[in-house]
C-alpha cells in the first residue's frame, strides 16, 4: 500500500450530470432485477454522491482501504443502489458486481456493508448511527495526524433519531473541521411524508443552534452541489449541507411517491423508467 494519499477526481459539472444519469438507470435496473430495494431515496441522493466522488473524495479503486483516504459514510444505508451505482461509475465495482445486488453472498448487499463491498467504509442498517461513526473517524484522523475527511450523508427522516443530535453537539464541542454532513431532504421516509410522521421544523435553525455552519442548496443542481462542497472545505467548523431533493427523482411515477420508498417497479413501470432515463 502506497504512503501517498489518493488524489481526488476533478470532473466537470456536465460530466457529473452525465454520470448521475447513467447511475439512475443502474439504480432502477438493480432494484428491478432483485425485485426489492429502495429506489426512491437512491434516486434522490445520487446527484450528491456523484458530486462527492467527482469533485472532492480522495479515494482510489486500486487501494480502497488506504489509511489516508477520505470516508463517505452513507448513514441512510438502505439507499445502497445509489452507492453501488457510483462505485461502478468510478471504477470500484464492475457490471457483474451490480448483478449481485441483494443476492446471497453477493458483493452488493441490501444495505451498504464495509465487509462485502470495496469502497464502502460504513455498514448501514439501523438509522441514526452514521454521524457518530463519522465523528469517530474524524477524531481518529486528528489524533493520528492524518488529514482525511468524513462526509456523512443523512436522510431527513433519519434526523428524527436522537443520536444524530448527540453527535451534532459532540462535533461542535470538539471543534471538528474534518467532518461534513449532507442531509438528503426529500420529504419522505419509510411510511409516509416526513411531516406526517414527525414535523421537523426548521432544519437549518436546528443545525445552527448546535454550532454548525449551514448551507441550503438544490440537491439536484450539480453546480450548486459543487459550490457547496467547496464552501464546506473553506469554512471553519463542522459544516452541514441541506440538500433539497425529490424522492424518486428522474422517474415520473416514483417522484414524491411514498410507495416507492422500498418497492421495485413492475414490468411496465420499468420500461417507462428506462425510457424516461434514456
Amino acid at each position: 500500500m502506497s504512503d501517498n494519499t489518493p488524489e481526488f477526481t476533478d470532473k466537470s459539472v456536465d460530466e457529473l450530470v452525465d454520470i448521475a444519469r447513467g447511475c439512475r438507470r443502474e439504480i432502477v435496473k438493480m432494484v428491478k432485477r432483485a425485485n426489492a430495494g429502495h429506489p426512491g431515496g437512491s434516486l434522490s441522493v445520487i446527484d450528491l454522491i456523484v458530486g462527492l466522488y467527482g469533485r472532492t473524495l480522495r479515494v482510489s479503486p486500486t487501494e480502497p482501504k488506504h489509511p489516508g483516504r477520505d470516508r463517505l459514510i452513507l448513514s441512510k444505508g438502505h439507499a445502497s443502489p445509489a452507492m453501488y451505482a457510483a462505485l461502478h461509475a468510478f471504477g470500484f465495482l464492475d457490471e457483474t458486481d451490480l448483478h449481485s445486488y441483494r443476492m446471497f453472498n453477493g458483493i452488493c448487499q441490501g444495505h451498504v456493508d464495509s465487509k462485502w463491498t470495496p469502497g464502502v467504509d460504513f455498514s448501514g442498517g439501523s438509522l441514526g448511527m452514521g454521524l457518530s461513526f463519522g465523528l469517530g473517524v474524524a477524531i481518529s484522523g486528528r489524533l493520528t495526524g492524518r488529514d482525511h475527511h468524513s462526509w456523512v450523508i443523512l436522510g431527513d427522516g433519519e434526523c428524527q433519531e436522537g443520536e444524530i443530535w448527540e453527535a451534532a453537539m459532540a462535533a461542535s464541542h470538539h471543534r471538528l473541521e474534518n467532518v461534513t454532513v449532507i442531509v438528503d431532504v426529500n420529504g419522505i421516509q419509510n411510511d409516509d411524508f416526513v411531516d406526517q410522521q414527525m414535523v421537523m421544523g426548521d432544519l437549518s435553525a436546528k443545525w445552527a443552534a448546535f454550532g454548525w455552519k449551514v448551507r441550503d442548496i438544490n440537491g439536484h443542481d450539480m453546480t450548486e452541489i459543487a459550490e457547496a462542497i467547496e464552501w464546506s472545505k473553506t469554512t471553519v467548523g463542522p459544516c452541514v449541507i441541506l440538500a433539497r431533493t425529490t424522492k424518486g427523482k428522474g422517474v415520473s411515477f416514483m417522484e414524491n411517491n411514498p410507495s416507492f420508498h422500498g418497492k421495485a417497479p413492475d414490468d411496465e413501470e420499468f420500461k417507462l423508467a428506462m425510457e424516461e432515463l434514456a
